[in-house]
């Protein structure tokens, strides 16, 4: 199997273990391993979301842990650094090899970005007030109107990709399905080997548990309340990391310690869930390998 001249893409469920089996990739072909979590740029909290950790950096690893959560930080922003250091490992005659969880970049990666201008809050939030004035049902009505590519594409119970046609075609005023169109990759799509971790749910129900007693052993509540000192906003992305409210909540007593693993396991395996429908609609054609196959497929390399 020669995967020289490829850009690897890794996507599975948080807990699937695809973060052990890049690094076995790695190992076995020259490859340096680019983060592709949203979650994991941040540098506040290594514990609550899984960072690799020091031991596995035999291997080299690129844009984890390096973002204050005080900053923003888009698909964009993500974008631009990982085509930025795809480049560079291959000028070093290395294998880039992309892992995460997050469906948004890879989609971003491998089909573009859509260069859509930014549209000021005081507009959109008109929007939104409009869609609470008239209701999903008459909204989607006036929004096929203005934009009639919305109809073979947007579900009419879909709130949230309405809302966004809206504002883009009033503020624009182009269809959001243009924007795409004109929406390209830098790299070819031969470029790309896509490889979906596919994990028994059963089992990684299992492993999500018993991670999420793991990150309580390895000292998640003092990590939290480090965090909290920060005082970044509530707004900001790293506040919504799964454990970060759990904790806070047992910190301001309003819960209990016992209790707070298991929170945590069941908002885990809910965004777990979502990572595998996402994969489901977004991602045809990649190559699905469970665990015999991840093993076979390092064995043939």
């Amino acid at each position: 199997m020669d995967l020289k001249s490829k850009i690897i893409l890794i996507y599975g469920p948080t807990a699937s273990g695809k973060s052990e089996f890049a690094i076995k990739l790695a190992k076995k072909i020259k490859g340096e391993i680019i983060n592709a979590d949203s979650m994991q740029v941040y540098k506040d909290l290594k514990i609550l979301t899984a960072r690799p950790l020091k031991k596995d950096k035999k291997i080299k690893h690129h844009l984890y842990g390096f973002q204050s959560g005080k900053k923003s930080f888009s698909t964009g922003d993500w974008l631009k650094l990982s085509i930025k250091k795809i480049n560079q490992i291959r000028n070093r005659k290395k294998i880039p090899i992309l892992v995460g969880g997050t469906g948004l970049y890879f989609k971003a990666l491998v089909e573009g970005l859509v260069k859509i201008p930014n549209i000021p809050p005081v507009f959109r939030n008109k929007v939104r007030k409009l869609h609470k004035d008239l209701g999903q049902k008459k909204f989607y009505e006036k929004l096929s109107k203005i934009d009639p590519l919305i109809i073979d594409n947007i579900k009419s119970t879909d709130v949230q990709r309405s809302i966004r046609a809206y504002e883009v075609k009033k503020f624009t005023n182009k269809s959001i399905f243009k924007w795409y169109e004109n929406t390209k990759s830098d790299f070819k799509k031969s470029d790309f080997y896509k490889i979906i971790i596919d994990f028994p749910r059963p089992k990684l129900i299992e492993k999500i548990n018993d991670r999420s007693h793991e990150m309580l052993k390895m000292g998640a509540i003092s990590e939290v309340k480090r965090f909290l000192k920060l005082k970044i906003s509530k707004d900001k992305s790293i506040s919504k990391a799964i454990g970060v409210y759990e904790i806070r909540e047992y910190l301001k007593k309003v819960a209990i310690k016992e209790d707070i693993a298991e929170k945590i396991s069941i908002k885990t395996r809910q965004y777990a869930k979502r990572q595998v429908t996402w994969a489901r609609g977004h991602m045809a054609g990649w190559k699905k390998l469970n665990q015999n196959r991840l093993n076979n497929f390092l064995k043939k390399i």
